[in-house]
């Protein structure tokens, strides 16, 4: 299964990949309608100093605790090997956000449910945003199995 890797080594920091997933994730088609003036709530995190930089998101674990964890069916795989989010089913208790030992899930803008990477299955085709917004090639999406 492909799925989103980052090389530390490459990465600038930039927090791109950050707006890219953003305005790939807000169902409007211009950038700065979408992001301009507004707090941003993307689904990737870039974390670290001046010395290294990576980007936080979620790596569709086999064994997903995420998966595990919640309690009322909102997470699943779907038939790609996808870690999905039913927000319907989500009932915001936040234990998949405990469970995940990447920190990769978090609450969605409202608070009432939680977001994470889908790997823009639902808003494009091809490679996710963040890969294609990342300016280094810090970001791939690759099978590495």
């Amino acid at each position: 299964m492909k799925k989103v890797y980052v090389n530390e080594e490459w990465c600038l920091g930039c927090h791109l990949c950050e707006y890219q997933c953003a305005f790939a994730n807000s169902g409007i088609d211009n950038m700065v309608k979408a992001l301009k003036g507004k707090e941003i709530h993307p689904r990737i995190c870039v974390e670290g100093d001046n010395s290294i930089s990576f980007a936080v998101n979620c790596r569709h674990c086999e064994d997903a605790l995420c998966i595990n964890g919640c309690i009322s069916g909102a997470l699943s795989r779907d038939e790609d090997g996808v870690v999905v989010i039913d927000k319907e089913k989500c009932v915001g208790c936040f234990t998949c956000i405990l469970s995940c030992p990447y920190g990769a899930i978090m609450p969605a803008e409202d608070h009432s449910v939680v977001q994470k990477c889908q790997l823009c299955t639902d808003n494009q085709s091809g490679e996710p945003a963040c890969v294609k917004g990342c300016p280094n090639r810090a970001i791939v999406f690759e099978d590495r199995d």
